[in-house]
């Protein structure tokens, strides 16, 4: 997620339901060998990954309908699962949706094709759209709902842009993970972000007034 996810994205088109997790891994695992042997995206037909996968391509079409969305998937199984939840505070959800993201840079990190199938992603309008519009943008609407809630449970100041402190909140692991590779993404910085940045925006109690006489 960029600090330019925010914008619209076109509609894209969604896969339909798998009718079987077996084949569908099956799937997944080829379109990764194909990729660990050093296929540019661009080179993988879905011809050569039914081929390489074992199935027939009416198998892959009734699952994906084109390899926009099949690659998105490669990547999703590749990425860290998105978090349940704790919901007992607007601040311990943050955490956790900043620690998804943070364990997401260490994994790109330490994967130099996960690496590099990122960088081909965005270097096609097709599969960034569909990256966009099913992982992106669900991702980032549910960070900008839980901000919206924290305001209506007084966590958060009622005045605060939300989908600006999103982008504040998510920015430093997405230049730690991107721009500044050399910089470390240690353990409890996500704590220490969500911490950092709540200090200033809590709502701040109204001195109570004189006693009635």
């Amino acid at each position: 997620m960029s600090l330019a996810d925010s914008q619209a994205a076109p509609e894209c088109p969604v896969r339909g339901r798998p009718r079987s997790e077996a084949v569908e891994r099956a799937i997944v695992e080829g379109v990764m060998k194909l990729l660990e042997e050093g296929v540019p995206l661009a080179e993988l037909s879905i011809e050569r990954i039914a081929r390489t996968a074992g199935v027939g391509k009416a198998t892959i079409y009734r699952r994906w309908s084109g390899k926009e969305e099949l690659f998105v998937d490669v990547v999703r199984a590749a990425e860290p699962p998105d978090p349940d939840l704790p919901g007992t505070s607007m601040r311990d959800d943050l955490v956790a949706l900043l620690e998804q993201l943070r364990r997401r840079g260490l994994i790109s990190r330490s994967s130099a094709i996960l690496h590099n199938v990122y960088a081909q992603m965005k270097s096609s309008p097709k599969i960034w759209c569909a990256y966009h519009a099913t992982v992106v943008e669900p991702r980032r609407r549910i960070q900008v709902e839980l901000l919206r809630r924290g305001q209506l449970t007084g966590e958060l100041r009622a005045d605060v842009d939300v989908e600006l402190l999103n982008d504040i909140l998510v920015g430093p692991l997405l230049v730690r993970s991107i721009m500044r590779p050399d910089l470390d993404l240690p353990e409890g910085l996500s704590e220490q972000i969500v911490d950092t940045v709540l200090e200033g925006l809590r709502p701040v109690p109204r001195p109570a007034g004189p006693a009635p006489e």
